[in-house]
């Protein structure tokens, strides 16, 4: 079942029967708890909350998934234990990234193994989205902001409409990312690496998206939302918050959103 802390917003979707929830849960259960999972990635799990944020997710056995972004692997490699053998992970690295992050391409290509097999590695422009057959979910956690403010408000709305595309109807988009003050997207998307949620709603509305639900497992009321996420502290408050984050291995204040393709 959903967490407490999820707001349902819009009935998009019928409600799982008890028997899938069930065994939903428990395979997001054995993939976090995943031994082959890099120890690593473990001890981030008391910020990152993947359980709670699979859960939210519905993500679930035989699914497909696009993770968008997927950095050193984090979800891509949860998605891939919880979708199991009759699924499979898409591990998407834009093309537009390979100058932001030259090595995001290769850090996405050590994740498939033998323990991992059920992924495949995509890149391709962020408007060409897709892997040739539509999926069930596409996932991005913490990396809107860096689309929006390192290419562009307008790259962003295209791959909103690209994912809109590459899911099945009825099939949901997941956004995670850090909090900016609001208004203060245009500018903080690119120097602190956050984003106003309400930017990323009216964007993905835009696309025709429904939102159904959002989370606040990874609400912070400490965080000034004026604290880079990443890169050297800044001074006053906003840099005493980035110290701490570093310091406890907390996270920052960040939404989550579920968007619903109709159908």
């Amino acid at each position: 079942m959903l967490a407490a802390s999820t707001v349902l917003l819009a009935s998009c979707a019928q409600p799982p029967r008890a028997d899938d929830t069930a065994a939903t849960s428990a395979a997001v259960t054995a993939a976090v708890a995943s031994p082959d999972r890099p120890a690593a990635e473990t001890q981030r799990d008391n910020a990152r909350k993947p359980a709670d944020l699979m859960l939210f997710s519905g993500i679930k056995p035989g699914d497909r998934v696009v993770d968008l972004m997927p950095g050193g692997g984090y979800f891509t490699r949860i998605f891939s234990k919880t979708v199991g053998p009759s699924g499979h992970v898409y591990a998407f690295v834009p093309e537009e990234f390979l100058k932001i992050a030259p090595k995001s391409l290769a850090a996405a290509q050590g994740i498939p193994n033998d323990a991992y097999a059920n992924v495949t590695v995509v890149s391709q422009p962020l408007a060409d989205l897709s892997v040739g057959a539509p999926v069930d979910a596409v996932w991005t956690s913490d990396n809107y902001h860096d689309v929006y403010g390192f290419v562009g408000a307008a790259a962003a709305a295209q791959l909103d409409a690209a994912v809109y595309r590459a899911l099945k109807p009825g099939g949901v988009f997941i956004v995670v990312d850090h909090v900016a003050i609001a208004g203060t997207s245009d500018t903080s998307a690119h120097t602190l690496h956050r984003i106003d949620p309400e930017t990323v709603k009216q964007q993905v509305l835009a696309a025709g998206f429904k939102l159904e639900a959002e989370s606040d497992v990874l609400r912070n009321p400490q965080d000034p939302h004026d604290a880079p996420v990443s890169g050297p502290a800044v001074r006053g408050p906003a840099g005493q918050f980035a110290t701490m984050i570093r310091r406890t291995g907390g996270h920052t204040d960040q939404f989550v959103l579920k968007f619903r393709k109709p159908g």
